[in-house]
């Protein structure tokens, strides 16, 4: 039910009937003021984000109360969670916790016991954003039967909402005890995800990929090897939160998000003692006012501790929000979390800027 408000709530929207007036006479007169230079007619429509997934999603999957916040506080104030379960008190912070992470269900008998046709009648999403497998990885079922699985979850998706907006992660590397062989079956249908979902995805019904394998560390981002911790669910957070934004965007006719695009990989000669990085800009999606993009920091040949990317950023452009780095001016310091990189490892960054990708690329990357 998300977040107790006063008012109504009908179709997953949340409207109070004194201020139903005033709200509309106010979008009427030419729409709402946002923070952080967002399209404002994306960030004021109300939009139903359904999270679907097992325990990782929901129990009590404190990466939605992050990502939830971090919508509020960007100006996404109309996205509305929406599903069967709800713990929004469960996170220390209460939020909307709406959600259909059901622990312990894998995606194989979700679609053959259909159960997602009802959740999705009862919450009428605009957008699925979809962590599973991870149940069927632990008992063995193989990465093409989860894929032919994810198709037939799509297909009811798209009967539900011909123009739905799927957001499909590259599920978390696990380490259970127990499960030795569950690391590298999590590899195999990781890797297998993204060309599922090109053959896939429709311009009707665009499907995104989201890495949450990339970066993320089983001793240190898991109490258990398989569940994030504090410090993963931030990571999960991050990861979600552009592609979540370019969904959300656009949903309303806008489309399936631009093609990406990447800027030529720029290595620095600069870097002491031998240590070297590489950055390139991917620019994932793009609208009228502002776009969304990724910067993907690669070491070189010799272990890193730190690093540090300079943007070329053309007149009249300025990032609006960064996340997994720390930003001054035009140059991005890594995070605490993801500075230290093994010989030719990689992690990312991202960011929301204002105005069109053209003019923006990487200048240079240091590494120390």
């Amino acid at each position: 039910m998300g977040v107790r408000r006063s008012g109504v709530r009908r179709n997953g929207v949340r409207r109070n009937p004194l201020l139903g007036g005033l709200v509309t006479a106010l979008l009427c007169l030419g729409g709402l003021a946002v923070a952080g230079g967002l399209d404002p007619a994306s960030a004021a429509s109300t939009v139903k984000v359904m999270p679907l997934g097992d325990s990782i999603t929901g129990s009590p999957g404190c990466w939605r109360q992050i990502l939830w916040s971090r919508l509020q506080s960007t100006g996404y104030t109309g996205v509305d969670f929406v599903g069967s379960l709800n713990d929004s008190t469960s996170c220390g912070t209460p939020y909307d916790g709406d959600n259909e992470g059901h622990g312990g269900f894998l995606a194989t008998n979700i679609l053959s016991q259909g159960l997602l046709p009802g959740w999705l009648s009862s919450a009428r999403p605009d957008v699925v954003m979809m962590h599973l497998g991870t149940n069927d990885v632990w008992n063995n079922i193989p990465a093409a039967t989860v894929l032919t699985t994810f198709s037939g979850l799509v297909d009811q998706m798209r009967a539900a909402n011909p123009a739905m907006r799927i957001v499909v992660a590259k599920i978390l590397p696990m380490n259970p005890s127990g499960c030795p062989d569950c690391g590298q079956r999590v590899i195999d249908l990781d890797n297998a995800i993204p060309a599922w979902a090109a053959g896939k995805t429709t311009a009707a019904s665009p499907i995104t990929v989201v890495d949450q394998w990339t970066g993320f560390d089983t001793a240190t981002d898991t109490g258990d090897g398989v569940h994030p911790n504090a410090a993963g669910n931030q990571k999960m957070s991050d990861r979600w939160y552009p592609a979540l934004v370019a969904a959300v965007n656009s949903v309303g006719g806008a489309g399936s998000p631009t093609p990406t695009t990447s800027s030529p990989t720029t290595p620095t000669p600069t870097s002491p003692a031998g240590r070297t990085c590489a950055a390139a800009l991917t620019v994932g999606s793009s609208w009228g006012s502002g776009f969304i993009g990724t910067v993907r920091v690669t070491a070189g040949p010799a272990p890193i501790s730190t690093w540090s990317v300079v943007l070329t950023v053309p007149g009249g452009g300025s990032i609006t929000n960064l996340w997994s780095g720390r930003l001054s001016g035009t140059t991005v310091a890594a995070a605490t979390y993801n500075g230290a990189l093994a010989a030719s490892a990689g992690t990312e960054f991202g960011f929301q800027a204002t105005g069109t990708p053209a003019g923006w690329s990487v200048a240079s990357c240091t590494a120390g």
